[in-house]
């Protein structure tokens, strides 16, 4: 019979199930990843912020990404290292602290899907409408709809995780690496529809607002390509586009996966992995992909690299 204790303050995180002789390699890896997203996703913030020549929308609505990366990262990977060295008794958690993880989590995943959706329309409107481009995409413009996309997260994954919050607590085991809604709600045992409803129905608008959005942009991009006997838009076109195309894959795949192995639970194990990759993968791959394809990126980071080697010279 399962032991209940309501409403406790301290909830114990279940982590990851590692062996002691794949404990190292495992801690060795997620910090060695950890590093990497970091180091790679501010360098390319600070790249962009500190060249002129890439104040661009493309690239300033861009940065909103590794800012997403390098803030979900920090909340999840530290204290995921941390917990990995405890014994699973001692893996405990304030559900306050749990609660602002989990929001944190979803808040950049949601931003994340609304950034892109705004990549999106950035790139229709420079290939579609080229000459009205600058007036436009203004700095104004830019403003409003970035401002929009972070609005849009925080109040949907506000509501998300204030259906969760009414609910008393039956349970203080979280079965996930780190804190997110459907673990946090899993606590009650009082009944959760109205969190499967809402959860449901949020997800599914995402997603389907972040597709269609992709798909029209794409759409009417493909059409003026395919009318168009200019080679070099039609390049810039496929460069730029594939870029985004990309990302938004990688992006929607990993959550796709965790999402759906939530909905297993004999899978627990591979959730978690999904869990961590859905975050650590794209923060790892996005700076690496625009950096590639963006020759703008690789000039500045040329003349940054020349320059320091002058200096140090």
């Amino acid at each position: 019979m399962e032991n209940y204790t309501y409403n406790s303050y301290i909830l114990q995180l279940e982590g990851l199930n590692t062996s002691k002789d794949s404990l190292y390699p495992a801690f060795l890896f997620l910090f060695f990843s950890y590093l990497f997203i970091m180091i790679i996703n501010v360098g390319i913030t600070i790249l962009i912020v500190m060249n002129k020549n890439l104040h661009q929308p493309m690239y300033l609505l861009f940065c909103n990404l590794p800012l997403n990366d390098i803030l979900v990262n920090s909340n999840v990977v530290p204290r995921l290292l941390i917990d990995l060295m405890r014994p699973p008794s001692e893996r405990l958690i304030s559900y306050n602290q749990c609660v602002v993880q989990a929001y944190i989590a979803h808040l950049v995943g949601t931003t994340s899907h609304t950034v892109l959706m705004i990549m999106a329309y950035d790139r229709y409107v420079a290939i579609c409408n080229p000459f009205h481009y600058v007036s436009i995409m203004t700095n104004k413009m830019m403003i409003k709809l970035t401002v929009c996309a972070w609005g849009v997260a925080f109040v949907l994954v506000g509501i998300l995780l204030g259906l969760t919050t009414r609910l008393s607590r039956c349970r203080t085991l979280i079965t996930n690496p780190y804190c997110d809604n459907a673990s946090l709600f899993k606590l009650s045992c009082e009944s959760v529809v109205i969190n499967n409803i809402y959860g449901i129905t949020f997800t599914v608008a995402l997603y389907v607002g972040s597709i269609g959005a992709i798909v029209l942009s794409y759409t009417s991009i493909a059409v003026v390509c395919l009318t168009s006997k200019n080679k070099s838009l039609n390049s810039k076109a496929l460069k730029t586009c594939s870029t985004h195309l990309v990302v938004y894959l990688i992006l929607t795949l990993s959550g796709m996966a965790f999402i759906t192995l939530h909905r297993f639970p004999q899978y627990s194990e591979y959730r978690k992995i999904s869990a961590l990759l859905c975050y650590m993968v794209p923060g790892s791959l996005n700076p690496i992909i625009y950096g590639v394809q963006s020759k703008d990126l690789q000039k500045a980071l040329l003349k940054f690299c020349v320059s320091k080697k002058v200096l140090a010279s």
